[in-house]
């Protein structure tokens, strides 16, 4: 089951905070909702209302497929921006703290260990 294509994305990094944080509260609704069925059936020992079920399961899985496209869309936007920033601030305190036959080693067994690493696909 795919979510509809007619989903337009947030373009910003608060709207798209915003929006995950609407989807959350609308999860968390039809959950509820599918659980208070759940359990008036069985109060009433009666059969389950298939058509109901059905509505509300397939509601439940867009929106949870939208949120999962919200969240790679959050992540895009981002970029990673904050781990990239504090590799850089990390490696230029380490290059002004250590002596430099220090860090020519360490260069060197970082350069050895990229060498080595596993390409895939």
């Amino acid at each position: 089951m795919r979510a509809p294509d007619l989903i337009v994305l947030p373009d910003t990094v608060s709207a798209c905070r915003e929006r995950l944080v609407a989807l959350q509260g609308e999860i968390a609704s039809i959950k509820t909702q599918i659980a208070t069925a759940d359990i008036a059936r069985q109060a009433r020992r009666g059969t389950l209302d298939a058509q109901a079920f059905h509505r509300a399961r397939t509601a439940l899985a867009f929106k949870q497929q939208e949120a999962a496209r919200v969240s790679a869309q959050l992540a895009t936007l981002t970029g990673g921006l904050a781990r990239d920033h504090f590799k850089d601030t990390l490696l230029d305190v380490l290059r002004e703290q250590l002596p430099d036959d220090a860090w020519q080693s360490a260069l060197t067994v970082a350069r050895s260990r990229q060498g080595q690493e596993v390409r895939h696909g």
